[in-house]
């Protein structure tokens, strides 16, 4: 399997050259927002998780489906995370109840945001609780990064068998000069075997399936996208957050899902 991806160098203010990708042989485009409108994003693709209560994760921001925090415009879609006088909000798209997916190439153009507690995330939850409760159907994190870590990116899967709560998650992290200085490539390649991670084009860490149970491997399974811009919380939040941090965006410039018919 070879994979190369061609990116053009952008300046913030424009809008970012989409680059060339190349997706293994024998996959094909099933689903894609190229976000190339203006306005709200498309209701037949996204929708919205809404409120606050800290996701269980101590965060601060609350979720909103208003414009002032996600829009999509010159060609790539807005994440806003905002401070309003001391209360923030923000976004969380999914594709739940209205596309999902069991394996295949997943991409996701994006520009991750600056500021000491962001906590920007590109992950999957399994439409349906096959297996049970979390971790038992399992989680994809395709990207995390925290803002105190500006130049890192993570990846992380939770099954019942590896998560954090006790301690045997699988997880990997790359680093990436100027994570947040411009548009990176964020793909999985994720079919029976394996599900592999890649930035901009190159493998960096793959996870195996043992072909053991569903508490190793419940990855067979139709599992949606979400995309979100949170704040503070147990992890994003560990060196606080910057008391001068007024905004501050995740912006993707398109998401893909190829697959083998």
């Amino acid at each position: 399997m070879t994979i190369a991806v061609v990116l053009n160098s952008c300046s913030n203010s424009s809008v970012p050259d989409p680059g060339t990708a190349y997706v293994p042989e024998g996959y094909t485009l099933v689903w894609q927002d190229e976000f190339n409108f203006a306005g709200a994003p498309d209701p037949e693709k996204w929708g919205y998780s809404l409120g606050g209560n800290g996701w269980g994760n101590g965060e601060a921001q609350f979720y909103t489906d208003k414009r002032t925090n996600s829009w999509v415009d010159q060609g790539h879609l807005t994440i806003k995370a905002r401070n309003e006088n001391g209360l923030w909000t923000s976004a969380r798209l999914k594709t739940q109840y209205k596309a999902d997916w069991t394996y295949g190439y997943i991409e996701v153009r994006a520009k991750l945001p600056r500021g000491i507690g962001t906590w920007p995330a590109i992950w999957m939850l399994p439409s349906y609780d096959s297996y049970g409760g979390w971790p038992r159907s399992g989680e994809i994190d395709i990207m995390e990064h925290v803002g105190f870590d500006p130049d890192v990116v993570h990846t992380t899967v939770h099954t019942l068998s590896y998560n954090h709560k006790i301690g045997t998650q699988k997880n990997h992290h790359a680093k990436i000069e100027g994570a947040t200085d411009g548009f990176h490539l964020y793909t999985i390649l994720w079919d029976t075997e394996s599900i592999q991670w890649f930035i901009d084009g190159k493998l960096f860490y793959q996870f195996k399936n043992e072909h053991a149970t569903y508490a190793e491997w419940p990855f067979d399974k139709p599992f949606y996208l979400i995309m979100n811009l949170a704040i503070g919380g147990s992890w994003g939040g560990q060196k606080g957050i910057d008391k001068n941090l007024k905004e501050a965006n995740l912006e993707v410039d398109y998401v893909r899902v190829y697959q083998k018919l």
